[in-house]
């Protein structure tokens, strides 16, 4: 069937209609599909369209090129961004949550194809969706600890929300996470193998999401994640990151090296990104978006999510000078401070912004 071009599409990111079934391609391949502030806009309106047109039955999300669906946010202009005083990268974070937010409660199915890398901001774009995708080439995860950040749009829900503890590591660690592992952690729904991907879009052009998934979805493999449960649950149930560390420890194998990893991401991320999940525990997605936003301009103006992407993507030297450099010496007022109100800078969703208009 012959795709329709949609008005709106820009070089970066492609909107199409393929007869009952709307795709948006996200299309920067060079850089693993990276969002910017332009393609979030022209997504959020996009979808706002799709979901008044009747002719649009599914919304299909991918990416271009054979790297995955999308590597995050334009880490690289963040970090410009920071040194200019971050306003770019609030604005650019308010209009991403509000996207997270539309799609998780987008009124049409919403399939993405979690194909490939799928991370940070990539999670936000897929994992709140209605029919979520994966393939033996997933790699998914939510590596911010590791650039002196938190896990964001919507992603301490989601791993909050993960069996027993597994969200807690992978928030942690940052860890890299099969297909089979995402499924694990309520990620994604489906697997289907990465060949067939094509087969399926071509089907949702007629058939219905849950007709067309169901014939192409597959048995996953084993996940690992899961099958390391027993320990994880056992070590991460604290709500101390350096008792975390203790008791990985004295597990040894697996969960000392998972020890190893959590002690060289930025010590203050670690201890903000456990607080975080605990209380995204309680809160709704838009809850949990807001509290994130407030965490987000915190980590702008302190010194980790700086030295954290020079160390890992502008100089990649892997040598990051964190502070303070200890767990010990992060104290509970200093992780406190990330959640305090924002006062008239809150973030102000679409879904307020729609129930008060």
């Amino acid at each position: 069937m012959t795709a329709e071009t949609i008005e709106g599409s820009t070089d970066e990111v492609l909107f199409e209609q393929r007869g009952r079934l709307g795709v948006i391609t996200l299309n920067r391949p060079k850089a693993v599909n990276a969002l910017n502030a332009g393609m979030v806009a022209a997504m959020l309106e996009r979808l706002a369209a799709w979901a008044d047109d009747d002719g649009v039955e599914t919304v299909l999300v991918q990416g271009s090129g054979e790297r995955g669906l999308c590597a995050g946010g334009d880490i690289v202009a963040i970090y410009r961004d920071i040194l200019a005083g971050g306003q770019e990268t609030a604005d650019f974070w308010q209009a991403e949550y509000r996207l997270n937010s539309l799609i998780a409660r987008y009124p049409k199915p919403y399939v993405a194809f979690m194909d490939g890398l799928v991370l940070g901001g990539g999670v936000g774009i897929s994992a709140h969706g209605s029919v979520r995708v994966v393939t033996e080439r997933t790699r998914t995860g939510m590596p911010e600890t590791t650039i002196g950040f938190v896990p964001d749009v919507g992603g301490t829900l989601l791993l909050a929300r993960s069996p027993g503890e597994a969200g807690t590591h992978a928030a942690l660690t940052g860890a890299h996470l099969s297909g089979a592992d995402a499924l694990f952690l309520g990620l994604a729904d489906h697997f289907v193998p990465s060949g067939r991907l094509a087969e399926l879009a071509a089907a949702l052009e007629s058939e219905s999401a849950e007709a067309a998934v169901g014939r192409f979805a597959e048995k996953p493999p084993v996940s690992a994640l899961e099958a390391q449960r027993d320990w994880i649950d056992a070590c991460y149930v604290a709500d101390d990151a350096g008792e975390i560390l203790r008791r990985l420890r004295a597990a040894g194998g697996e969960a000392a090296e998972a020890a190893d990893t959590i002690e060289a991401k930025s010590p203050t991320a670690v201890k903000v990104a456990l607080a975080s999940l605990r209380r995204a525990a309680e809160l709704s997605l838009d809850e949990a978006l807001a509290q994130e936003y407030r965490v987000g301009l915190r980590c702008l103006s302190g010194p980790d999510f700086r030295e954290g992407i020079r160390a890992q993507v502008v100089d990649k030297d892997r040598k990051p000078q964190w502070r303070p450099p200890t767990l010990t010496e992060v104290h509970a007022d200093d992780v406190e401070r990330y959640f305090a109100p924002l006062g008239d800078r809150e973030l102000v969703l679409l879904e307020r912004e729609t129930d008060h208009a």
